[in-house]
């Protein structure tokens, strides 16, 4: 299944190729802050979705039609795993590897959608680069959470870019800024993703490949992340994991468009302002 909002909050759902707008069957409050109901659909996703197409005031929709916004808009915690695959450490020349620094917040309200542009701040002479990545999407309230168990808390997994502006400052900063998060276009889940420890996941600059990489070459796997993430901090659901990015990162400027596919996960195409 596909979980994604669009038009303004709604909610949908794609199950066996159609997709449905259930934001009324669900009761959604679209002028509700904070804005949480796709988090609190996740935490009790199956009970409030069990038979939801043939509520009364679900309706089919056509994808080409509505406009995709960011997946979940208002997570408890958006967490980063820095240098996680070797290759990307050398072509950093990075002194540090996420197995030794562990991970780092990212402001929730960088997060942006599939339609939404990314924004470049004014940093003259700086660059500011695209990083390829598979989002995590936890399910369920975790502390502690052993490698054993670690994929019994993923709800499902979305593509995600961490933009980083280049330079001294504080690495939670320099990745911050409103629109440096792109998340989508939808989050696919977990059952329908075999294999998220194999992954193929590439980016591409305006039909340039840049970036080409697979999951089996993470430094912390996903089970990994999980463990030690939960030893730090409690997950709830719809906390988002950024898994690192491999190497190929390079500058992106206004005007480019910048497109991210991971295997069986999906595909989305930003704009850069």
């Amino acid at each position: 299944m596909h979980l994604f909002r669009f038009d303004g909050g709604r909610i949908g759902l794609t199950i066996d190729g159609a997709s449905y707008d259930i934001t009324e069957p669900l009761g959604i409050d679209l002028g509700a802050w904070p804005p949480v109901q796709m988090v609190a659909l996740i935490a009790d996703f199956e009970k409030r979705t069990q038979g939801i197409t043939r509520h009364p005031r679900c309706r089919q929709i056509d994808m080409a039609r509505v406009r995709l916004e960011v997946a979940i808009e208002w997570p408890n915690k958006l967490i980063a795993f820095p240098v996680n695959y070797v290759k990307h450490g050398e072509e950093m020349k990075s002194k540090s590897r996420a197995d030794l620094s562990g991970f780092f917040l990212k402001a929730n309200s960088s997060l942006s959608g599939p339609s939404d542009p990314i924004v470049l701040p004014e940093y003259p002479g700086r660059e500011i680069h695209h990083e390829c990545e598979l989002g995590i999407v936890i399910g369920k309230k975790g502390r502690n959470v052993s490698r054993e168990q670690a994929f019994e808390y993923i709800f499902g997994y979305a593509c995600l870019i961490d933009v980083s502006l280049r330079g001294p400052e504080e690495r939670v900063m320099r990745k911050s800024f409103d629109s440096f998060t792109p998340f989508g276009p939808w989050i696919t889940t977990a059952d329908e993703v075999p294999g998220p420890g194999s992954l193929q996941a590439k980016l591409w600059v305006n039909d340039e490949l840049r970036q080409n990489a697979n999951t089996r070459d993470l430094i912390v796997d996903i089970p990994g992340m999980i463990e030690v993430s939960s030893k730090v901090a409690t997950l709830f659901p719809g906390d988002i994991i950024a898994t690192g990015t491999p190497e190929g990162v390079g500058p992106i400027k206004r005007g480019d468009r910048v497109r991210i596919a991971i295997e069986h996960v999906g595909e989305m195409t930003v704009q850069v302002k």
